[in-house]
């Protein structure tokens, strides 16, 4: 199943910099490793903001749900992440539930 993840990272003012971009080199490493393991197909940074946008290939609504839960940057600053998750469907697949409908 396809998931798109879209996380807006905020963090308390009483949080320096730095503490905040360890935590997050922390995310990153255990992203870039489920990138090599093929559980996150793609993901991106987006410019000049604190959002990652990833699209993630998970077996079920359970699995991603224990995932989400042991991210990094959800364990150490989970209250201050803003997540929106939408489930996707292959274009292909929907192209072709079009045809049948004709």
């Amino acid at each position: 199943m396809l998931y798109h993840l879209d996380f807006r990272v905020e963090y308390p003012a009483t949080m320096s910099q730095k503490d905040l971009f360890t935590i997050w080199t922390q995310e990153a490493e255990a992203a870039l490793e489920a990138k090599k393991a093929g559980t996150i197909v793609d993901l991106w940074k987006c410019v000049g903001t604190r959002r990652v946008i990833a699209i993630v290939d998970i077996d079920s609504n359970d699995a991603l749900d224990t995932l989400l839960l042991d991210l990094p940057i959800m364990k150490e600053l989970g209250h201050h992440v803003h997540l929106v998750v939408t489930p996707l469907r292959p274009y292909e697949n929907y192209a072709a539930d079009l045809k049948k409908r004709l």
